[in-house]
């Protein structure tokens, strides 16, 4: 019989992009599920925006996109902290968005024993109080290592 143990990945790709550090890292989770844990590390003064937008007349929302592959199955949906929300002037709407460290996860259950790597993208756009940077892509790489026990 061949028993799944979970065990934490290494830390994928670190990539700074502005003033916003981009980290990818697994580790497990409840029943045989991993979690893929996307964070943002963004300067002080500057924030990103939520997944979702009151409206589409503003700034981007961030946004995730994972490439499906036949070694996992995406278990729920992403998940985000509780943004801010307040009305921005240079927008004349409401926004919601993060600043400091925000945590995105996905959940994701192997389908085989052994690696597997997760791929995707993120897009977002940061802004201070007095300026935004335009729309930014980058990509998502993060290994899985469940421990296989025989």
């Amino acid at each position: 019989m061949t028993l799944l143990l979970p065990t934490i990945a290494a830390i994928g790709l670190l990539t700074t992009t502005g003033p916003v550090t981009w980290s990818f890292t697994s580790a497990p989770g409840d029943n045989g599920t991993f979690l893929i844990d996307v964070t943002a590390q963004v300067e002080k003064g500057w924030h990103l925006y939520a997944t979702e937008l009151p409206s589409d007349e503003g700034p981007i929302a961030t946004s995730f996109r994972f490439t499906p592959s036949s070694d996992f199955q995406v278990v729920g949906t992403l998940s985000e902290p509780k943004p801010v929300e307040r009305y921005d002037e240079n927008f004349g709407m409401t926004v919601r968005y993060h600043s400091g460290n925000p945590h995105f996860i996905l959940t994701v259950l192997p389908k085989a024993n052994g690696p597997f790597t997760v791929e995707g993208e993120v897009e977002f756009m940061v802004c201070n109080d007095r300026t935004c940077l335009p729309p930014t892509v980058v990509p998502i790489s993060v290994r899985v290592e469940p421990l296989v026990k025989q």
